[in-house]
């Protein structure tokens, strides 16, 4: 491999990544932070940051555990976006559901369904933390 090549690799390939609260404002913060990296990266900011603020949304509505924390991973390789929330909540996996036709929540992750190219969950292992006696 070239000089020239290596940092073509290098400069198409970015990441970002933050730990957040998981809380409305924590939520919030990621969508803001996503938005000022994909500005920063020169990359359309829509659909990206809806996906993100429904993705963020769900992990602190539903991902929560006491003193645990969300992760946002936004992840660009060559014209790729991926983006990453990951929760500590492992036991219950998020999917897509129709809410009842009243219902005034529950369509976030038919919007991100809709909106991204692919949509899939990994289950990943936690460390568990030591109970103090």
């Amino acid at each position: 491999m070239n000089q020239k090549s290596t940092a073509e690799l290098t400069a198409s390939v970015r990441n970002f990544s933050v730990q957040l609260s998981p809380t409305p404002r924590g939520a919030r913060l990621a969508r803001l932070l996503a938005t000022e990296q994909l500005r920063a990266w020169g990359l359309l900011l829509d659909p990206a940051r809806l996906l993100v603020a429904e993705l963020a949304n769900n992990a602190a509505d539903h991902g929560r555990v006491p003193g645990r924390d969300f992760r946002l991973t936004l992840y660009v390789v060559g014209d790729i976006l991926r983006i990453e929330v990951t929760d500590t909540r492992g036991q219950e996996l998020p999917a897509p559901q129709k809410p009842a036709s009243d219902a005034e929540s529950g369509r976030g992750l038919l919007l991100v369904e809709a909106l991204a190219h692919r949509w899939g969950v990994r289950t990943r292992t936690w460390p568990v933390m030591p109970c103090e006696s």
